[in-house]
């Protein structure tokens, strides 16, 4: 049986004034999946969060959440929790009464959400040792944790976040990566808009990028380095002289720069630029030559690299 999609829209349109925030979106988020927004300043990934998160309509086109249409009217769909902006939090109290005041004004018992909801919200986001430090003393990073936490309080079935590792360290995206993707594993869909690439291809396995309103891409990210499109590689071998002989042999393929252009402490690298083909190509003959490939990563990552052609190309138009 097809489980009803978290996210059904298509051709939705938001305008302010003479702005087209929103041209004509189509978005699918099936249950269990983590979906990334991606797009420069402006392209719309705010507002359409917003949509989904019932803080603005549409004012054309279909949106259905979790199964339900969307009406005209303000109010968060049943099952849908998360943020945009920011969380919005009480500064002069604690993170545990921040947490238990939401759980009151969702008309729940608050003995129980003070003794386990809370708790758990902020188990797993890691701030049970300071669940009783008030939030204007919060960093930014403690923030965005009690912020998911206020979002998971609701065992949403749909998580709606803007940002939700913007200035964490390594150690905190990480925790954060890890509960994002066990909340998708027990089937609650999230979709996420961030900047930060690395996020997005760590955790999502669709993204929809956004340019001036409109979709330029929508889909798997393996699908976004099998694009025919050239891409600048890291080639660390056993053999950095030979190697460069197999690259300027090998068709599709072109040397950069070597690292001595870039980085003098760095000379067994070189750096080549060819479209995905062309690569397995040249990786074959390196190792048909006995030369060991130490190393083989994109310069950008093949989601950046989409991001930037993309967008170029959608406000060249």
């Amino acid at each position: 049986m097809e489980l009803t999609a978290a996210v059904r829209g298509h051709g939705i349109t938001k305008c302010f004034g003479d702005v087209v925030a929103l041209d004509r979106i189509d978005l699918n988020v099936p249950p269990g999946q983590i979906h990334g927004l991606v797009g420069p300043n402006g392209a719309g990934k705010t507002t359409l969060l917003g949509l989904l998160l019932g803080l603005a309509v549409a004012d054309e086109g279909r949106l259905e959440i979790l199964g339900t249409p969307v009406g005209r009217a303000l109010a968060t769909p049943e099952g849908v929790a998360g943020f945009v902006d920011g969380p919005g939090l009480y500064p002069a109290l604690t993170a545990r009464q921040n947490l238990a005041a939401l759980a009151r004004l969702r008309r729940r018992d608050a003995r129980i959400a003070e003794h386990d909801d809370v708790a758990s919200a902020l188990d797993q986001v890691g701030l049970t040792d300071v669940a009783d430090d008030k939030v204007r003393g919060f960093s930014l990073v403690m923030r965005q944790r009690l912020g998911l936490a206020a979002a998971l309080l609701a065992k949403p079935r749909l998580l709606v976040l803007d940002e939700p590792s913007n200035g964490l360290d390594p150690a905190g995206k990480k925790h954060i990566r890890g509960v994002l993707s066990r909340l998708a594993a027990d089937g609650t869909a999230v979709v996420l808009s961030s900047h930060r690439m690395d996020d997005l291809e760590a955790l999502c396995s669709e993204v929809t990028i956004l340019a001036a309103g409109r979709v330029v891409f929508c889909g798997p990210l393996s699908k976004l380095s099998a694009e025919n499109r050239d891409l600048d590689y890291r080639l660390r071998t056993s053999d950095p002289r030979a190697s460069r002989a197999v690259a300027l042999d090998s068709p599709g393929v072109r040397i950069v720069e070597s690292c001595d252009a870039v980085n003098r402490h760095d000379a067994e690298v070189l750096v080549v630029r060819a479209q995905v083909p062309a690569m397995d190509e040249l990786v074959a003959r390196l190792v048909r030559a006995d030369i060991a490939v130490r190393e083989l990563a994109p310069v950008v990552s093949p989601l950046e690299a989409a991001f930037l052609a993309l967008t170029e190309q959608e406000e060249a138009a």
